[in-house]
């Protein structure tokens, strides 16, 4: 499996010939050669993991591709055929094994809502939080992307989830909020906390890909 990272928390896997896209959002370029495309997973509503604009776009080069989110993302997406996946829920696409944990989204501050987040695992290898620190407990992960920047992201919790996860792999993901001296200093951070349990931190640009 190919793990590519797009902008921001957009991420593709290819496995067999087909694809799985997680998260595109606002701050994503468009997506093209997804002829291949089995599903697209949604973590949560908010519009850098998904908007109308990139649904449709995806949706006309893969007409009927099933999209899964947790409750809020049904609800946000209310014109799309989306279907609800659950913490703890297990489902295949394709070649791809999913996985979901969490349940809610960091918290930004008291006066902002809170809303439904799901963390993806695919194939028990890669794993994705979405917009959260959930870990996948009892899951050796080979693969971790890691959010390195956010409005809900102190970098000292990043360092603890990273070493929470202890992944053999791990690169930064949600960094377009970062300039790229801050993300060059946030992804230091990351790197010494997957080195800590021995595992190897890929510095990965859009674009850039990683094979497990």
């Amino acid at each position: 499996m190919r793990v590519t990272k797009h902008e921001h928390a957009c991420l593709r896997l290819d496995s067999e010939g087909k694809t799985l896209l997680i998260d595109p959002g606002s701050f994503t370029l468009p997506l093209d050669d997804l002829n291949d495309l089995v599903g697209v997973v949604l973590t949560h509503e908010h519009p850098d993991h998904w908007t109308p604009a990139q649904l449709d776009a995806i949706l006309s080069q893969a007409p009927g591709v099933p999209v899964f989110g947790p409750e809020g993302v049904v609800a946000a997406a209310s014109g799309y055929d989306v279907t609800k996946v659950d913490v703890g829920d297990e489902l295949e696409v394709g070649p791809f094994r999913m996985r979901f944990f969490g349940g809610t989204h960091s918290v930004i501050h008291e006066s902002i809502p809170v809303i439904d987040n799901l963390g993806v695992l695919v194939n028990d290898d890669f794993y994705y939080p979405g917009d959260s620190y959930a870990v996948p407990e009892g899951i050796e992960v080979g693969l971790l992307a890691a959010p390195v920047g956010a409005p809900w992201l102190k970098i000292g919790e990043a360092i603890d989830y990273v070493l929470a996860v202890k992944p053999r792999r791990a690169f930064g993901t949600h960094d377009m909020t970062l300039s790229r001296v801050g993300l060059a200093m946030h992804r230091d951070r990351l790197k010494w906390a997957t080195e800590q349990n021995g595992g190897e931190f890929l510095e990965l640009e859009p674009g850039q890909s990683a094979d497990l």
